[in-house]
């Protein structure tokens, strides 16, 4: 009686995902660059929304605020920064470099209803916080129910929802 021994389906995954992990680790991988064509590095963001203004918060480790250059323009928020510090020359064997130096930049398409004109700008530990008010006619509105009382129809009353606000109070 001959056996065959047939290769095991799992063997093959193993030899994929060994490729895969050689790819992530290579030195020759890098993630996208911001712009193409250009030598900015991305800038990481966080935007989230309120109920009254959108927050976007950028990661600037190393960077001045004076060297940070904000502008929103047709719907589109560009934040632009400069690393100017002086860095050690290039000499040396380099095992590990992740860290981002000279220009980073980051652009993002804002929605609509927001006063940009009204934006703050504040810069801490790295971290520039922008806050772009929203239009007053986009904020959340509160509609209240009114009970109906001898088959007579609801009446329907609403208010402006703002941060602070007493319950009962009327915007």
């Amino acid at each position: 009686m001959t056996l065959t021994r047939r290769p095991s389906p799992f063997g093959e995954l193993l030899t994929l995902r060994q490729a895969m992990d050689r790819l992530f680790d290579d030195t020759m991988f890098r993630p996208f660059n911001g712009v193409a064509g250009t030598e900015y590095s991305r800038v990481p963001l966080d935007v989230r929304t309120t109920p009254d203004a959108l927050v976007v918060e950028a990661s600037l480790p190393g960077v001045k605020p004076e060297d940070v250059d904000i502008t929103v323009e047709n719907g589109t928020l560009t934040i632009k920064a400069e690393d100017s510090a002086e860095r050690a020359n290039d000499e040396g064997g380099w095992l590990v470099r992740e860290i981002a130096r000279g220009s980073v930049m980051r652009t993002v398409t804002l929605p609509s209803g927001l006063e940009a004109d009204k934006a703050e700008a504040t810069f801490e530990h790295g971290v520039l916080r922008l806050r772009i008010p929203k239009a007053e006619q986009v904020k959340p509105r509160q509609i209240r129910i009114q009970p109906v009382s001898n088959g007579q129809a609801a009446h329907v009353e609403t208010k402006q929802v703002e941060l602070g606000a007493q319950s009962g109070q009327k915007a």
